[in-house]
């Protein structure tokens, strides 16, 4: 008898170790998943779960003019366009290309561009940050947002079938100027009016941007002034891409900076 009850003495004995043993693992366990700097909080993020692709707009503080009208288009292959319109200044349109990216909190967006500018990406919704990567506060602080722009309520246009009149060549503003160019979907044929001549010829898209054009000719007539004509030539036989922001397209080479500006007219 009394060795009966030893046994069961060592059994509950083992058993008691046993379950404090598996308790102290798990509680360990426990802890380093709290603790441990690898492991990730299953969160959403900006990066996630919003569909923050497309173009955003708005008119941001100048220190010595009257606005920044700024438009930003953020592409699928995690390139963006921009355009900023230094309001009440002359020549005061520029328009940059390059790449962004996501930093690791999900939230954020860094574009390529000289300043390495941030933006916060929200609910339909860019706000740029300050140079020290916070956000600006006060009374200015709402004027810092870009909206997203609804494409079918702001009317963008196509590439094909709209007259593109020329505002912007080599970085120069142009104006009092009759050129424009528009490529029609009819047998791919390209023309317009160079600012003093017409031309014509046709053209080919590939890959949705790629933008090569033949076969141009242009007609004879002198004026006293052909740089723009001249200069806008070169563009058509140098261009090899395009790209479109609300009314505006671009014709580039390669993903150096815009060689045109154009805007749509009705």
């Amino acid at each position: 008898m009394k060795k009966y009850i030893l046994v069961l003495a060592v059994f509950a004995l083992i058993f008691t170790v046993s379950c404090n043993s598996n308790k102290k693992e798990d509680s360990e366990s426990m802890s380093n998943e709290m603790t441990d700097p690898e492991a990730k909080p299953d969160m959403n993020t900006s990066q996630t779960s919003l569909e923050w692709k497309g173009t955003y707009s708005g008119t941001l503080p100048c220190a010595d003019c009257e606005g920044i009208k700024t438009t930003i288009k953020l592409n699928d292959d995690m390139s963006y366009e921009a355009i900023a319109e230094y309001l009440g200044k002359k020549e005061g349109t520029f328009q940059t290309r390059g790449y962004y990216k996501w930093k690791d909190d999900g939230q954020h967006i860094l574009l390529s561009d000289d300043n390495e500018t941030t933006y916060m990406v929200g609910e339909n919704k860019l706000t740029q940050l300050d140079s020290s990567g916070n956000m600006v506060t006060g009374e200015l602080a709402e004027m810092y947002i870009l909206k997203k722009k609804d494409m079918a309520a702001n009317g963008d246009v196509k590439f094909t079938d709209t007259k593109w009149k020329l505002v912007t060549l080599m970085g120069k503003d142009i104006k009092d100027s009759e050129a424009f160019v528009s490529f029609a979907t009819e047998e791919n044929k390209v023309f317009g009016h160079a600012g003093c001549n017409t031309f014509n010829g046709t053209y080919k898209v590939e890959n949705g941007s790629q933008l090569s054009l033949d076969k141009v000719s242009v007609t004879m007539m002198a004026c006293p002034d052909m740089t723009v004509e001249d200069q806008l030539m070169d563009v058509l036989n140098t261009t090899d891409n395009f790209s479109l922001n609300g009314k505006n397209m671009t014709l580039n080479k390669a993903k150096m900076a815009p060689l045109a500006v154009f805007e749509a007219v009705e």
